[in-house]
């Protein structure tokens, strides 16, 4: 008998502020089976009781070891896991990343993974990083893939992929978060046996996930597509559906979702 999952993603650009807007009640009230969290900006030891243990789930977080009110990320789960990874090892392969931006929850049958990539906006070196997070990334699903594993991917990849994915793409080509780097990363992603679940039920829909809060671009919806949810290949024909829900607000993104049979 298969298991019909709805799972949730949300950039909520700091889950202390964002909570106080009623957007995890909201969440929590569509009583999906995950529920991903990025960019808590926030350790555990900082949320109170009710953000860290909502009724009905346990919840997971892996935060950033350089200072407090960075990154971060979290998973609320109805459902335990075999295994919780959160070492991701990027630049120094003998100590795993410490900005807290990657959780991995293995299943029987699956294991879902929640990442926060980096920005790689500022100074030269953060693109670099924001690179080489890609590379180990990738290195890391598919040592998954090879072992014959499902693998959901969730979470804010700061990267629009192709031209339907950014309201302007001529005047952002030169512009980090649609460089041909990251865009050809993406393309690799595909061509390792990855599927864009949005993309994959909904070739043609222009929709956005994030708008840039200072220039007041949701308003009239100037927006980029980099929030997803990526599956393996084999799971694409379980896809019930994928969408991104523009209308709800709380954070500078918006949530995603998917529905899909294991």
């Amino acid at each position: 008998m298969k298991e019909n999952l709805h799972l949730i993603c949300w950039n909520v650009n700091g889950i202390r502020a964002w909570s106080k807007k009623g957007a995890f009640e909201w969440v929590l009230n569509q009583k999906p089976d995950f529920f991903c969290i990025q960019e808590t900006k926030a350790h555990p030891d900082q949320l109170d009781k009710e953000l860290l243990s909502p009724s009905g789930y346990t919840s997971y977080f892996d935060h950033s070891k350089l200072k407090k009110g960075y990154s971060g990320v979290a998973v609320y789960t109805k459902n335990t896991p075999i295994k919780v990874d959160t070492d991701l090892y990027v630049l120094d392969k003998k100590v795993p990343d410490q900005e807290g931006r990657f959780i991995a929850l293995y299943f029987k049958e699956y294991v879902l993974i929640n990442c926060y990539f980096p920005n790689g906006g500022g100074l030269p070196i953060r693109l670099e990083y924001k690179l080489s997070f890609y590379k180990a990334f990738s290195d890391y699903i598919n040592k998954l893939k090879k072992k014959g594993l499902n693998v959901i991917i969730c979470g804010d990849f700061n990267v629009a992929h192709n031209e339907i994915d950014i309201a302007r793409p001529k005047e952002n080509q030169n512009h980090v978060g649609f460089l041909p780097t990251e865009r050809s990363w993406f393309d690799s992603l595909e061509s390792d046996g990855y599927v864009d679940t949005f993309r994959y039920k909904h070739p043609e829909k222009i929709e956005y996930s994030w708008w840039d809060v200072k220039t007041r671009s949701r308003d009239r919806n100037i927006g980029w597509r980099i929030d997803y949810f990526v599956v393996n290949n084999e799971l694409s024909k379980n896809i019930k559906d994928a969408l991104i829900h523009t209308d709800i607000f709380g954070s500078d993104h918006c949530h995603i979702s998917l529905k899909i049979s294991l």
